[in-house]
């Protein structure tokens, strides 16, 4: 069997340091519990400078995305951040999926917090992405939360969106694992496999986070005790809104604790040295029972013959984290005072 010059091996990213300036952000989300504690950390990263959140369906209709997401911003004290609201259905169309199951009616764990003071950007999350990005071209980089609507409409208003943003970290997919939402497909990539699939083959810089990855790294009962015995700036509010998620993991998955799904992902965004990667083109399932699978080619065969992965860009997969150091991260976070 031959080898595929093409494809990548085991990699990381080298040493750790410190941005030079603060990293330009925007973050794709649909808060949310484990959206919301990633959003906390970014506020809380002084090597981040959060452009705006966007907003997708997912964890909760859009409304309540958005809403949530204003709710956010004033709580963490930046008001002033922008939200731009983005699609209300996925690329084909019709009634999206909400796993409303998981994180309350509300998205935040039946917290049921007063309505936000302030209004969401008069732009959509497409044009708010495609706008943003051209005003700083290779200088902007998107962490993409939920299903990647927002991401491939701002590739189709603009074919040089994937040229222009520096970098795209994903949370989505289950690489060669079973998924969450059946045994194929993880929730973000079937909430609107279409649109992930135009973004993988976008040629854009991609890292992909799975829940391959991102199930190893979980808080226990006794990390969330830690957590709400600090003294961070947010660890309370966490903690409430925590209750539900944790409740919920233990009758799903009989874990007496709460995986970390969008924390670890960004993590990959500011601390990529805690990760290893592969490189490879990915595709994903859009029809029949396993809509939503991704399949990476993992550059084991060169092939004789052109397939449905001939010709694109291979994207960067997380393969291998280094547990104790992304928990150790993500609690020095949300430790903060």
């Amino acid at each position: 069997m031959e080898s595929n010059p093409n494809a990548g091996s085991l990699e990381n990213s080298g040493n750790h340091t410190p941005f030079i300036r603060p990293e330009k952000v925007i973050i794709d989300t649909d808060p949310g519990i484990d959206d919301t504690m990633a959003i906390m950390m970014a506020f809380q990263t002084p090597e981040i400078e959060l452009l705006g959140l966007t907003t997708i369906f997912g964890n909760v209709i859009t409304e309540y995305a958005t809403r949530n997401a204003l709710l956010l911003c004033e709580i963490s004290g930046h008001p002033d951040v922008p939200v731009a609201e983005g699609s209300h259905e996925p690329l084909k169309g019709g009634k999206p999926r909400v796993a409303d199951f998981i994180h309350g009616s509300d998205g935040l764990g039946n917290m049921f917090l007063p309505p936000p003071v302030g209004k969401k950007s008069e732009k959509s999350a497409s044009e708010f992405l495609v706008d943003t990005v051209s005003q700083c071209p290779g200088d902007v980089s998107i962490l993409a939360l939920g299903p990647l609507t927002n991401l491939a409409l701002a590739i189709k208003r603009d074919s040089a969106f994937a040229r222009k943003v520096k970098r795209v970290v994903v949370l989505g997919g289950a690489f060669f694992a079973s998924g969450n939402v059946n045994p194929a497909a993880e929730a973000n990539i079937y909430g609107d496999p279409e649109a992930a699939d135009i973004v993988f083959t976008s040629g854009a810089d991609i890292v992909v986070v799975g829940i391959n990855i991102t199930t190893q790294v979980k808080f226990t009962d006794e990390d969330l005790s830690e957590l709400r015995n600090s003294k961070g700036r947010y660890t309370q509010f966490i903690c409430d809104m925590c209750k539900f998620y944790r409740d919920w993991h233990v009758k799903s998955d009989g874990v007496y604790g709460i995986f970390l799904h969008d924390p670890v992902s960004f993590t990959a965004l500011v601390r990529p040295d805690l990760f290893m990667f592969r490189k490879g083109v990915v595709r994903v399932e859009t029809q029949g029972i396993c809509v939503g699978h991704t399949l990476m080619d993992q550059g084991l065969k060169k092939w004789n013959t052109i397939n449905p992965w001939s010709g694109y860009s291979p994207i960067s997969v997380a393969w291998t984290v280094d547990v104790p150091g992304v928990i150790a991260f993500i609690k020095e976070l949300l430790m903060k005072p």
